[in-house]
């Protein structure tokens, strides 16, 4: 019998510069492909980290983490934006990438409570 967990991921840096959301979401996607144990795995952007989830991201040579949050949506990961952090940025009003949807901090603490694991980048 497999083992199920939700797994609660809350990535605070910007797409680029630090490596610290791209390997956030690097392991969310090595985890979500482990046949030992099913995931549940939903990943809360927070601070600069909500520009991780703006359309037509070209970064020039790497990784692109547009691409992987999309790759962790088709694996069936939720992914929200913090609103707070969405308005003192200016990026309420700009498209997301398919599936991305703007949240509370009430939807960061439900997920928090309904978690078996949390993990911060």
């Amino acid at each position: 019998m497999k083992n199920q967990q939700t797994l609660l991921f809350i990535l605070n840096d910007a797409p680029y510069g630090s490596e610290r959301s791209f390997n956030g979401l690097r392991l969310a996607i090595n985890l979500g492909e482990q046949s030992e144990a099913e995931t549940d795995i939903k990943i809360f952007l927070m601070s600069d980290a909500v520009s991780c989830a703006l359309p037509a991201q070209t970064p020039g040579e790497g990784y692109n983490v547009q691409q992987m949050l999309e790759i962790l949506m088709a694996q069936g990961a939720e992914v929200k934006l913090c609103k707070t952090c969405c308005n003192a940025r200016g990026l309420s009003s700009l498209p997301l990438i398919e599936g991305a949807e703007i949240g509370t901090l009430d939807d960061l603490s439900l997920w928090t409570l309904q978690a078996d694991k949390v993990v911060t980048f």
